[in-house]
């Protein structure tokens, strides 16, 4: 590796983790600036002290999450629910972000901790654990030995590292002497079976716990978090779906001189930003590929090639509908929630609407899971429903088959079971409780920093296809791709009425009018090597190839921009199903006239009739000589795309021409191919 990239590389990491603390630093500070707020929507303690907090709030049982992206969040929250209901166990619910663990060790006599750890990236742990990272990988071997702790991972099996956070969690616990009931459990979001995973452990931790602490198992009762006031008013106070409080009318953004609305923007409040461009890049059968460009001139966000771009959505009109008629609610009541725990924060700006609620904060059209059933038998409607919601939520087979495989979401699977009648019997407060937040979608900006400063460029397929089952059901839809096909068709003033779900795109108090996104810029280590000589391979089908259409108008701009530069060869392969679908087709070959002999790419058809399928595995074997060169001349490896078959088929492609080339075996190629990973040539963005 040349030693200007190696000592980048390590400036990089070093940057990256002092971002990620910053973070943390800034959401304390948040914390303590916004005080002031209305209690409802803060946590009420300031303290980090995670036994301070126990002890003060007379907790026994302590439920951690570091989630990236929300999901072990969700899994926390649903197991603190569970312990509460059927053991009456007074349980704290917390995110690592917002605690030090210096005093974990002092937690009461009898205090379970248990830990839900995502994976994010090459085995990291999530930005807002990095500091969970560091104190239990410094920890003594005697400084946890009070500790009784539960470790459930959330991960994807195509990735190298597969749940390497919650691993290495586990494993610095009990270096430091802490005590482990049951096994530790990994969900497998690769494989699909994440849901049956967590309640395969779940199912064996709680008759350990039950054994353990002396348990006594009640009948499990829906208890509320929150006490809910409803109001009669809309006020300048009241969140009518405003992605955080500052937007709301009765606080005030914050603008520099120039005009200029200053951030930072982040998970916790992201930037509206107009939409300058958007155009249908292909319409193939049933599929469409949408290219948006963002203008973020009105703020001071900053990206940098190979970063992500998080949209956040809002759920369709139709399905709003779908699920205020389901559970007979008034989506014009107005409420407000108070914890009845000062320890809980309220999960959402409030006080709010019911409508809002559902549209910009319920994530409604996500799949349903197997233990969401079981919480509902308490609400059933009558005797039938309930022997028949019961019956599915106790067979795994029966459950898969009925309501997995047909893509149904809570309320269209509570409506196959019911044969059409309301669930009225079901409170407002358990779906607030009981139900995932709606996140942010990450995209993988397409355009480059240093040619396009003040737009960003996504480039995202519409999900939107026939139920695999049965036709006749509704299609699959994607909240946020379908939300920018709807923006792309209303922005050129194109008929909308053919699209399976349609959007408010005014947003709440018209704040998204003028086709405008609540968006924020997430960071990435997927960089470009600096020294503009190493070469560069680059692996990306479909939509895969965005950040690759970025990094090489980077390198264009930098040509223009520098006399005599002598760049390292750039080396693309590309693969769509046929050439209807060939994406920015006509741009690749100006890139190619501007660098020259320095940019070659290679592209591969799978779905040309009668011809072979070529995937981009296939032409990588083809070039095998080439790919192998540049690797020994030290080239940056990079995949981006469908983690499931695509970069596993990659992955096993480089094995081969390597382990072929050298004479070695495949398990030490596959070695040379993790030691490339870990000193950062060979990065890795793929779903």
């Amino acid at each position: 590796m040349d030693k200007t990239d190696l000592l980048v590389l390590i400036g990089l990491t070093l940057v990256v983790v002092l971002y990620l603390k910053r973070e943390t630093i800034k959401s304390f500070i948040s914390e303590l600036l916004f005080a002031e707020e209305d209690s409802a929507t803060t946590v009420s303690t300031s303290s980090r002290d995670i036994a301070e907090v126990v002890n003060e709030h007379g907790k026994n049982y302590v439920v951690f999450y570091a989630s990236q992206t929300g999901t072990a969040e969700d899994y926390a929250k649903k197991f603190a629910k569970e312990l509460t209901a059927k053991f009456g166990l007074n349980v704290m619910c917390a995110d690592v972000e917002y605690f030090d663990f210096e005093t974990l060790n002092d937690l009461p006599d009898g205090c379970v901790v248990s830990f839900f750890v995502s994976t994010y990236g090459e085995g990291d742990f999530p930005d807002g654990a990095v500091h969970l990272e560091d104190f239990l990988s410094n920890c003594g071997t005697t400084d946890l030995e009070n500790v009784n702790f539960t470790i459930f991972g959330l991960g994807n099996c195509t990735y190298e590292f597969f749940n390497g956070a919650s691993r290495k969690c586990n494993k610095y616990l009990l270096e430091a002497g802490a005590k482990q009931i049951g096994a530790a459990g990994e969900g497998d979001d690769g494989s699909g079976s994440t849901d049956e995973d967590y309640l395969a452990w779940k199912d064996a931790i709680l008759e350990e716990l039950k054994s353990k602490l002396k348990l006594d198992e009640r009948q499990e009762k829906f208890v509320p978090s929150f006490k809910l006031e409803t109001l009669e008013t809309v006020t300048e106070k009241t969140s009518l779906g405003e992605p955080s409080l500052q937007y709301l009318p009765a606080n005030k953004l914050s603008f520099n001189d120039e005009g200029v609305q200053l951030g930072p923007f982040d998970l916790s409040q992201p930037y509206v930003a107009p939409v300058a461009k958007s155009y249908e890049l292909f319409k193939s059968g049933d599929r469409n590929c949408i290219h948006s460009e963002i203008d973020v001139s009105g703020s001071n966000i900053k990206y940098t090639t190979g970063d992500h771009l998080a949209i956040w959505p809002s759920n369709a009109n139709e399905k709003v509908e779908q699920f205020l008629q389901l559970f007979n609610l008034k989506g014009d009541t107005i409420f407000n929630l108070k914890p009845l725990d000062s320890t809980i924060k309220v999960p959402f700006p409030c006080p709010t609407t019911i409508e809002a609620t559902v549209r910009h904060y319920l994530e409604i059209t996500g799949p349903v899971s197997r233990q969401s059933f079981g919480s509902l038998i308490q609400f059933a409607p009558n005797e039938e429903i309930k022997q028949k919601l019961t019956a599915l939520a106790k067979d795994k087979d029966l459950f898969a088959k009925e309501i997995t495989a047909k893509c149904y979401n809570l309320a269209d699977a509570l409506l196959y079971v019911s044969n059409g009648q309301p669930w009225s019997t079901v409170p407002w407060e358990f779906l607030i409780e009981a139900m995932a937040h709606i996140q942010p979608r990450y995209y993988s900006i397409s355009s480059s920093s240093l040619s396009e400063k003040q737009t960003i460029h996504i480039t995202s397929v519409v999900e939107n296809s026939p139920n695999p089952v049965d036709p006749s059901l509704p299609p699959v839809v994607g909240v946020a791709t379908n939300l920018l096909r709807n923006v792309q068709l209303a922005k050129n003033n194109e008929d909308t009425s053919s699209m399976p779900v349609h959007y408010d795109l005014n947003g709440p108090r018209n704040l998204f009018q003028g086709y405008k996104l609540p968006v924020h810029v997430r960071r990435s280590t997927f960089r470009l090597p600096t020294n503009p000589s190493t070469p560069v391979i680059m692996i990306g089908p479909g939509t895969g190839v965005a950040p690759f259409r970025g990094f090489v108008r980077e390198r264009v701009k930098f040509v223009e921009q520098q006399e005599n530069v002598q760049l390292g060869k750039h080396l693309l392969f590309y693969g769509s199903r046929n050439t209807d679908d060939y994406l920015y087709r006509e741009e690749w070959p100006e890139y190619a006239k501007k660098l020259g002999a320095s940019f070659e790419m290679i592209v591969g058809h799978s779905r040309i009739p009668g011809q072979p399928k070529v995937y981009v595995q296939d032409k990588i074997r083809e070039h095998a000589q080439e790919v192998l060169k540049l690797i020994h001349e030290g080239a940056f490896l990079y995949i981006c795309g469908d983690a499931k078959n695509m970069a596993q088929g990659v992955n096993a492609a480089l094995v081969d021409i390597l382990s072929e080339d050298k004479k070695i075996t495949k398990e030490e190629a596959s070695e040379m191919i993790k030691m490339l990973k870990t000193t950062g040539r060979f990065q890795e963005d793929v779903w």
